[in-house]
């Protein structure tokens, strides 16, 4: 009876390594709002990583986090690292193009409490008196995260801090 089990609790994990290693290698989650505020006004908000803390979901996971930035003071160039909590842990963001009101790419390395090496792309277009804002994150998916994302929906996850997010820019923006 044991060897059964033994068997069979094998098969199951293979056949779950199996699975997780089919999926797809990269990732993208996107979520998108519509403000009613121009895109020059929404673009100050995301092209300059001080006023982050007016808007990012991430912000108010950790009253203790420490945050340094470095480089230009706004756009290409610019860099903010944060080191905090187990909620929020350590990483790297450097905004690495950026097109006036329009557009910002910032490439976001995450260091704990995993490592990560993603682009975030934030696009803005006019819709009359108001502007949609389009939030892309994408980047690698390694063998862990296939196998993570067997249990956990990382669209989900992250997408309803994007959510929070942009509902947070909205606010900021249409004061």
């Amino acid at each position: 009876m044991f060897k059964i089990i033994a068997i069979v609790v094998v098969l199951a994990i293979a056949g779950l390594l199996i699975y997780a290693a089919t999926r797809p290698d990269t990732f993208s989650v996107q979520r998108s709002a519509r403000i009613k505020a121009a895109p020059e006004k929404i673009y100050a908000l995301i092209n300059d990583f001080p006023s982050w803390p007016t808007w990012s979901p991430w912000e108010k996971l950790d009253p203790e986090m420490k945050r340094t930035l470095s480089g230009a003071a706004t756009g290409k160039g610019s860099i903010y690292e944060w080191s905090g909590s187990g909620k929020v842990g350590a990483g790297r963001m450097e905004i690495t193009d950026t097109t006036p009101a329009s557009k910002v790419v910032i490439k976001l390395d995450f260091i704990k409490p995993f490592e990560g090496h993603n682009v975030t792309e934030f696009t803005l277009a006019p819709q009359g008196d108001t502007t949609e804002v389009n939030w892309v994150m994408s980047g690698p998916a390694p063998f862990i995260s296939k196998l993570m994302g067997v249990f956990m929906n990382m669209d989900n996850m992250i997408g309803k801090d994007f959510e929070t997010g942009l509902a947070n820019m909205k606010a900021a923006a249409e004061k």
